[in-house]
């Protein structure tokens, strides 16, 4: 039998090559769609868009009882919030998750400004007719929500600031340094694109919980089956990252330039979290922030990151005990 020329074998195996990685594009291609409209799907479920005299804003509902304003972080949007404060419900709160300005379906208007957002939380408070409500700012969430405290002090009974984003200064020397720019920009990259976040959740998860979510991937790894699905919850509700890219980018501007507030002039019962190995450096800012706020409460834990991984309970029981005080004091 004829010995078929070596240039056709390897014409051949190229064609194998080629018709293989094809064949394993299509189904890579097929299954990122897939994910990214059940995502979708999810991001626009229990919500709706409420028109207020400042502009459309997102809303999701839950409960009855105390009202309570569920400011997100980076990366949110109404079902980050809602995710996140859904076991309040339980606790007779009413539940009031917001998307800030450029996540989803609340668009991002010239002044994004914290104190233009904060004005947005009363616009979307007077147009549900709530006339006083707790205020909780998760992360970038902060800053508007400290600026709601402080513009509109006659309507926030209580305020949560959750491992924020906040101003320090530079005299204050954190446990974890500050994010780069050099990372911040290869973060903003990666959290551009559906596809690039979604191969890494696929690839790198557990880069993608230590960078993106500044949080040590062996803790939860390491804590209970209910922890991790939250934390595999949260990050994978951040898809479609292409409808949150606007809020992200203005997030990371943000976190650069942050200012010194007047939290001297703060009333409402105030209630301050971080964890020391919070990979985004908030835990001396939140202590600082603390610090300032009369009678404020500072609850800082050793370790769990900036999702505060283990501590979920513990820092919904010291809100619900917050509610509670600040309800009685009236």
């Amino acid at each position: 039998m004829k010995r078929k020329p070596l240039w056709v074998v390897l014409a051949v195996a190229i064609a194998v090559v080629i018709a293989v990685v094809l064949v394993v594009a299509l189904v890579i291609r097929s299954r990122f769609e897939a994910d990214l409209a059940v995502a979708a799907a999810r991001a626009a479920q229990g919500s709706a868009v409420v028109a207020t005299r400042c502009g459309p804003i997102e809303v999701q509902q839950a409960g009855d009882g105390i009202p309570l304003l569920m400011i997100h972080g980076s990366g949110g949007g109404h079902d980050q919030g809602m995710a996140w404060a859904r076991p309040l419900v339980q606790q007779g709160v009413r539940v009031i998750a917001m998307s800030r300005f450029g996540y989803l379906r609340t668009p991002r208007p010239a002044d994004a400004s914290p104190e233009a957002q904060a004005d947005a939380h009363i616009c979307l408070l007077d147009a549900l007719g709530i006339g006083k409500a707790a205020v909780v700012g998760i992360s970038a969430g902060g800053p508007s929500a400290m600026q709601t405290a402080i513009r509109h002090p006659d309507r926030v009974s209580a305020l949560v600031l959750v491992v924020p984003i906040a101003y320090k200064p530079g005299t204050v020397i954190d446990s974890a340094p500050p994010v780069s720019d050099a990372k911040d920009a290869l973060l903003l990259r990666l959290l551009g694109s559906d596809f690039l976040f979604w191969t890494a959740l696929h690839v790198a998860r557990d880069p993608l919980v230590r960078h993106v979510l500044a949080t040590p991937p062996e803790q939860v790894a390491a804590a209970s089956e209910t922890e991790r699905a939250r934390v595999n919850d949260l990050v994978e509700r951040i898809l479609p990252v292409s409808s949150r890219a606007a809020g992200l980018r203005d997030d990371t501007r943000l976190g650069k330039r942050l200012g010194p507030y007047a939290l001297e002039t703060i009333r409402a019962p105030t209630l301050v979290v971080s964890a020391r190995d919070d990979g985004f450096g908030t835990y001396a800012a939140a202590h600082y922030t603390a610090s300032r706020i009369p009678g404020a409460r500072f609850v800082g834990f050793d370790d769990g990151g900036h999702l505060l991984v283990g501590h979920d309970a513990e820092v919904q029981a010291h809100l619900i005990r917050l509610l509670a005080e600040s309800r009685h004091a009236k």
